[in-house]
């Protein structure tokens, strides 16, 4: 892309390198009024703070006579603590904890786990997948030469949560992520589904999985519409704030700050700062900054500084670079090979995305049989 063709958000810091990006005649980009439309869907302040009590109170109702009445997904990392705490401490819940165990995650998210869990006196589950079958999915990814990598972990920890929810009888399951501090990715970036991930493991790696959760869209509409487990995001709706939240749990708990973002595991930390940028040219901090700068969480000209900055202390990340593909049982060699193939999308590969874009109006009609509120997918594209 030459320079006389780039172009920025005047209201956020999206620019042309995002797939899919265009701008007005005032240079306001499709993605900002993407982001809008997701703000009036999910309203904070006092609608906000309703909308979430009115559903703490249907979840207190749902879990009456059990032993618990939520599921929480646990990383270690500052929104999922933060949310345990509330969960807790001001809506009083009766969580059981959840954590995926897939061999990458820092001693000090692995401290910040049992931390949280320990003086909050919340029972916490481990599902611990088989490590040869990790390496195995996570290469196969990216022999694929797909950017988001680390979905195949996303894909894990979803399945996985609700397979506990559904095997302990938790109807509602809790999950710290948050569109106004981390942003909407593009689905180009990011998109991955149970058909994707089943057809680029058998075809990259072709590895039977034993132990490593891949939720069929069958399986998952049987949890939403059958089961009737929900999955709601509470900072959709609350005036959340992560540098306010980190300060909380290092001064509140023994908890300790891994980095930066999604640094709390050490593959996930990889393919963000390393293999996205370097072999993809894809920045997540032009999506993650430019939601905290609509939201005035970041001042916009302080974050074009920090975009001009390298994600990563080069250094480090070459030391993590071979850490990786030792972790991985991969040579120098075949790790360069990797690198150096042809750099693909989804879209080169067998998933659901167009079904679900066929029937988006139905999904739209229809999701809240499966699901308590509508896709972000089917929100971004109304």
């Amino acid at each position: 892309m030459s320079e006389n063709n780039f172009q920025r958000c005047v209201k956020g810091v999206w620019d042309t390198t995002i797939p899919n990006i265009t701008f007005d005649s005032s240079g306001v980009s499709n993605y900002y009024k993407m982001f809008k439309r997701l703000e009036t869907e999910f309203p904070t302040g006092e609608e906000g703070k309703s909308r979430w009590k009115k559903i703490i109170e249907n979840i207190k109702e749902e879990g009456k006579g059990k032993k618990y009445d939520c599921l929480i997904g646990l990383s270690g990392g500052v929104d999922s603590c933060y949310l345990l705490h509330l969960a807790v401490k001001e809506w009083g819940l009766r969580p059981l904890a959840f954590n995926l165990d897939n061999g990458w995650s820092s001693n000090i998210a692995v401290s910040n786990i049992k931390t949280m869990s320990d003086e909050l006196n919340v029972d916490l589950e481990t599902y611990v997948i088989d490590y040869e079958e990790v390496k195995s999915v996570l290469r196969a990814f990216m022999k694929a030469g797909l950017p988001w990598v680390d979905g195949a972990t996303d894909r894990a920890i979803k399945s996985s949560m609700y397979k506990i929810a559904a095997k302990e009888g938790i109807r509602n399951i809790l999950v710290g992520t948050d569109f106004r501090s981390e942003g909407k990715q593009p689905e180009e970036w990011t998109h991955g589904d149970a058909k994707l991930f089943k057809y680029v493991v058998r075809t990259f790696e072709g590895t039977k999985l034993k132990t490593y959760p891949n939720m069929s869209l069958r399986r998952q509409i049987y949890y939403g519409a059958v089961k009737k487990i929900k999955k709601y995001q509470p900072f959709y709706y609350l005036d959340y704030e992560k540098q306010i939240a980190k300060d909380f749990l290092i001064n509140n708990y023994n908890w300790k700050d891994y980095g930066g973002h999604h640094h709390e595991n050490l593959f996930t930390k990889f393919i963000i700062s390393y293999w996205l940028k370097k072999k993809f040219n894809i920045d997540k901090r032009i999506i993650t900054l430019s939601a905290q700068v609509i939201t005035n969480q970041k001042d916009r000209e302080l974050a074009m500084e920090e975009l001009s900055l390298p994600p990563y202390d080069l250094e480090q990340m070459e030391r993590d670079k071979k850490t990786v593909i030792k972790k991985l049982d991969l040579t120098e060699e075949e790790f360069e090979m990797i690198w150096s193939q042809e750099n693909k999308t989804f879209r080169d590969y067998p998933s659901h995305y167009n079904l679900f874009m066929k029937n988006k109006n139905f999904i739209k009609k229809y999701s809240h049989y499966v699901m308590p509120t509508k896709p972000k997918m089917i929100v971004v594209e109304e």
